[in-house]
């Protein structure tokens, strides 16, 4: 599969960052980036278990530069594995300065899905919905 970066796929997410999401420094909160591409991931869930997942597990979460007020905010994302019920999807995430052209990786993580039905219970996903 193709590296998660602006040359290599479409956008999941792209948004962007407001001065609502700031810690008392200025920055924006790691939660509420965490809390978007576990939107991006839970959209590529939804679509492949072809109805509601929860997040179960978020594995290898690192921010590697800050994201600050203003900038654009792209969430890439990929399935990287299937079990019964389960989905393991790739997030990574770029910000762009407001008035810059260039971009660069924030934060990436592997966050963990389980198919579930109206009951909450963990159901199969679909074998045909799972791309090759």
């Amino acid at each position: 599969m193709p590296d998660l970066t602006p040359e290599n796929g479409d956008p999941v997410i792209r948004t962007i960052a407001m001065p609502a999401d700031t810690n008392p420094s200025g920055d924006i909160f790691g939660g509420w980036l965490m809390a978007q591409m576990d939107l991006a991931a839970g959209s590529i869930a939804a679509r492949v278990s072809r109805g509601r997942a929860a997040t179960i597990a978020v594995d290898g979460m690192q921010f590697l530069k800050p994201v600050k007020v203003g900038d654009e905010v792209t969430l890439y994302a990929k399935l990287i594995a299937v079990g019964r019920s389960s989905m393991k999807i790739e997030v990574r995430a770029w910000h762009r300065p407001r008035c810059q052209e260039w971009s660069e990786q924030v934060t990436r993580g592997i966050f963990t899905f389980v198919a579930i039905d109206e009951d909450g219970k963990a159901r199969p996903v679909p074998r045909d919905s799972i791309e090759a």
